[in-house]
């Protein structure tokens, strides 16, 4: 600090009121606030009408809530002067759109500082209402319609997305059954190594139409420039894709395809369980204790993973298990195989195997074989494209989760979807560079 240059104090200068126009003339410290007595500094005596000069006639106050300095909530008391035309008589106020637009009740820096708080702190919208010290409608109203306006209604902010992510989203519980919605994903960065995915969009409804009228809605030039789409194992997400950007690449996702194989190894488990012992499993079961290492990577587990899984498979009673097991085991080889040709090969060979004679009691393996055939190109497509999978996406979908629990819950869609493209939309960088 020893070459910084001081200047002398200046309250109009640290509230940051220089860049609305305005002055301070006075400040009252309050115990739940501190108020701000300001003017208009540019005096706006020309009549709109006539264009003839005007005179003073009287002055108004105006109220704004301003950013808080140190979570202490500041309010600006305006005085605007009033003129009356000389020629015409028209009655005008001092211009105060540099400080807030008509009739607002947050100062444009208040707007700033709940935006940032939104988009960069991840504060809830009772955080930013209690710090502007107004309502959480009017904070609401006030800052969604900020971020609207400079953020998500920027006309460039698709621009430049190759790689498409799609998957459902659970945004509220009722009594009358969950409600989904359609998330679409920018993996463009994660695919190229250059930063996080981001939210594009939030699109009511987890169906076919859903994904296939937002597409619809994109100009010709950007649905020509996707290469890449990567989803889970709904069809009407693979049909849309296929209909809108025929040129695109579908991808079925590592993580989905796993599940897939994790959930016919644990219905093969509780089938054999009720064949064996005529009951679902309990403590002390063989099966029903190693239901978590029997989802292990064979490359992770321990030696106590091992002789357990050993014992499991001494005999022939779990021989159904063992040999689900090893499919399981078998694809998630090939995704963790560095050689990406290597990977693709043992895939298409677990689908192959899969396809061509299953025993009929492996009823669970015969399932999966028809779904990996009937995807096969979308399963193996992975391996030509690293790095294109949902894994972004369902970390986009952990932070909404997060968002919903911090709001309690969400009501309305419209304001839900505002929060949720605030909250994961990638704009942290435009409001504070340094991130």
């Amino acid at each position: 600090m020893s070459d910084a240059t001081f200047t002398r104090p200046d309250l109009t200068t640290f509230a940051g009121l220089d860049d609305l126009g305005l002055v301070v003339t006075g400040q009252l410290l309050k115990p739940d606030r501190a108020v701000l007595a300001c003017r208009v500094l540019e005096p706006d005596d020309w009549c709109k009408r006539c264009g003839c000069h005007g005179v003073p006639r009287d002055t108004v106050t105006r109220q704004l809530a301003h950013e808080p300095f140190g979570w202490r909530p500041t309010t600006l008391l305006l005085t605007i002067r009033r003129y009356r035309c000389t020629e015409c008589s028209h009655v005008w106020r001092q211009d105060t759109t540099a400080a807030a637009e008509p009739r607002a009740k947050i100062s444009r820096a208040g707007l700033r500082w709940g935006l940032v708080a939104i988009v960069v702190g991840h504060l809830s919208m009772s955080r930013v209402a209690e710090g502007l010290a107004v309502s959480w409608n009017t904070a609401n109203d006030a800052v969604l319609a900020e971020g609207q306006r400079l953020l998500i209604a920027d006309p460039t902010r698709l621009d430049g997305v190759r790689v498409l992510g799609v998957d459902e989203h659970v945004w509220r519980h009722t009594r009358r059954g969950d409600k989904y919605v359609t998330v679409i994903i920018d993996l463009t960065p994660v695919r190229d190594g250059t930063g996080p995915s981001r939210l594009l969009d939030v699109v009511e409804g987890r169906s076919k139409a859903a994904f296939k009228d937002w597409l619809e809605q994109r100009d010709q030039a950007w649905r020509d420039g996707i290469e890449a789409v990567a989803m889970d194992g709904f069809a009407g997400f693979k049909t849309a894709t296929t209909e809108e950007l025929p040129e695109a690449v579908t991808v079925m996702d590592p993580f989905h395809v796993i599940r897939l194989a994790g959930d016919a190894l644990d219905e093969c488990r509780r089938r054999v369980q009720q064949e064996l012992h005529g009951h679902r499993g309990r403590k002390g079961d063989p099966l029903y204790s190693a239901r978590r290492t029997l989802h292990t990577g064979a490359d992770l587990l321990t030696d106590r993973q091992h002789e357990r899984l050993d014992r499991l498979f001494a005999g022939d009673e779990h021989v159904q298990v063992e040999v689900t097991w090893g499919i399981y085991q078998r694809m998630i080889h090939a995704y963790r195989d560095p050689d990406r040709a290597g990977g693709r090969t043992e895939m298409r060979s677990v689908i192959d195997a899969l396809t061509e004679g299953v025993p009929g009691p492996l009823v669970e393996l015969r399932k999966l074989g028809r779904t990996l055939a009937r995807r096969a190109s979308d399963v193996l497509a992975y391996f030509d494209r690293p790095r294109t999978s949902n894994g972004p996406t369902e970390a986009v979908n952990g932070r909404l989760e997060h968002l919903r629990g911090l709001a309690l819950g969400f009501r309305n869609i419209t304001h839900y979807i505002a929060r949720a493209l605030l909250e994961a939309g990638g704009f942290r960088p435009q409001l504070h560079p340094g991130l």
